[in-house]
């Protein structure tokens, strides 16, 4: 998954960032599993960097709920549970509905124009592309919420993005959609979003994500019970 941060384009991203980047995709993903005690040492050989770096980016992804600090222990990545997922969920709901319903508000030309090329270039990519897709489909979901104004708003509901995704990482190819056309889901939220239909826009979108939702608790709860 390519990890978006507000990183002047002109700049070169410093150690922190790299460290930052690279570790948030590993816990994203999946490569490093939830509960995974982090240590510095194979940190910085699959890295390549020194170890001040790598603890300032544990310490930066700490506050991104990712990693845990363990006391006078060193750091861990956040663990995953049932209950943990349904917060999430509960708390993106509501939020995003309060960023969509601000963002149709306030939306002009230029974010029709932003959303509507995004959800284009996410519907013509492969889904086989897994990290790619995921881009593209973050992309659109924060395009919808582009026009809120709110910045604070808007950082949580990026945040809370990112730790849903990380379920869907995980579950993988556990989770079975062939009962659900995810493409028309998609394109009908769009196409509210267009209308500044906003009622119908946050149902469509709620009724998106909690059907998703579905499928990851069910899952997540029958590892729990194993």
């Amino acid at each position: 998954m390519a990890i978006q941060m507000h990183i002047d384009p002109a700049q070169e991203p410093s150690a922190t960032q790299r460290a930052y980047l690279a570790i948030r995709r590993m816990i994203l993903i999946g490569e490093l599993p939830p509960g995974e005690k982090l240590k510095i040492e194979k940190l910085r050989t699959i890295l390549s960097m020194g170890g001040s770096p790598i603890r300032e980016a544990l310490t930066l992804l700490v506050s991104d709920l990712l990693v845990e600090r363990l006391d006078q222990r060193g750091f861990r990545t956040a663990d995953i549970s049932p209950s943990n997922f349904a917060e999430i969920l509960n708390l993106r709901c509501h939020l995003e509905e309060m960023a969509l319903r601000e963002s149709l508000a306030a939306a002009d030309h230029a974010w029709e124009d932003k959303l509507v090329i995004s959800h284009h270039r996410m519907m013509r990519e492969p889904r086989a592309n897994v990290e790619r897709f995921e881009e593209l489909h973050k992309a659109f979901h924060m395009n919808l919420l582009s026009a809120c104004h709110s910045l604070v708003l808007l950082k949580f509901c990026n945040q809370l993005y990112d730790l849903n995704i990380r379920y869907r990482y995980l579950a993988g190819q556990a989770l079975n959609y062939s009962k659900r056309d995810i493409s028309k889901e998609h394109t009908d939220i769009m196409n509210a979003a267009v209308d500044r239909d906003a009622d119908t826009a946050c149902r469509l979108l709620l009724d998106h994500y909690r059907n998703t939702g579905a499928f990851l608790e069910k899952h997540f709860s029958s590892e729990a019970a194993e």
